[in-house]
């Protein structure tokens, strides 16, 4: 009998380094691919449809919905997310590792559907630090970092509910952390 592959859920807060910390992870290590979600929100400079995200309408959003198209999906900051069932059983059924680089509100979902994933918890060093990040990225107005800090806080919470945490206070640490997870769990 074939292996089945392991999915992998890395979330936190928004601004905590969730994708940076996947993009590295994904890039370094083999039999492992990325989910790309779907999203209604409009591109941001330099990303592509169909690597970054498959960016529809929130009507073709909707009908993805009834249509039982995804794992999981929530609205954050209102904009519809969601990650595409088919492409994750697909290849977790062909032995390859999937990871999901998703929020909080989203990973939970899975966790209901998929309790035997592998859940990392992407944390900032603090809720100033996250702060001066978000403003730094330079993606939104002061009145979006503020909106969320306020989630970011509430997100905090969720932590015990991951079986990994990583406190991304120097990236070159967190990425050493991540891969060393992704290594355990492949050998447990």
């Amino acid at each position: 009998m074939e292996k089945r592959g392991i999915l992998f859920v890395i979330s936190g807060p928004s601004g905590c380094g969730k994708t940076t910390l996947g993009e590295n992870l994904l890039s370094q290590s083999s039999n492992l691919v990325r989910s790309i979600s779907v999203t209604t929100r409009p591109p941001r400079k330099g990303e592509k449809n169909g690597r970054e995200y498959f960016f529809v309408s929130k009507e073709k959003f909707k009908e993805m919905i009834k249509r039982d198209k995804f794992l999981e999906w929530a609205n954050v900051f209102g904009y519809f997310y969601g990650t595409p069932r088919d492409f994750v059983i697909r290849n977790l059924k062909r032995g390859k590792d999937v990871v999901l680089i998703i929020d909080v509100q989203g990973a939970m979902q899975v966790k209901k559907k998929f309790p035997q994933a592998v859940f990392i918890f992407i944390a900032p060093p603090s809720l100033k630090v996250l702060r001066e990040r978000l403003i730094k990225r330079g993606l939104d107005s002061s009145i979006e970092i503020e909106k969320r800090l306020r989630q970011a806080k509430i997100e905090m919470e969720y932590q015990k509910e991951y079986n990994y945490i990583i406190v991304n206070d120097k990236l070159d640490m967190a990425i050493k952390l991540l891969n060393c997870i992704i290594s355990l769990e492949r050998i447990t």
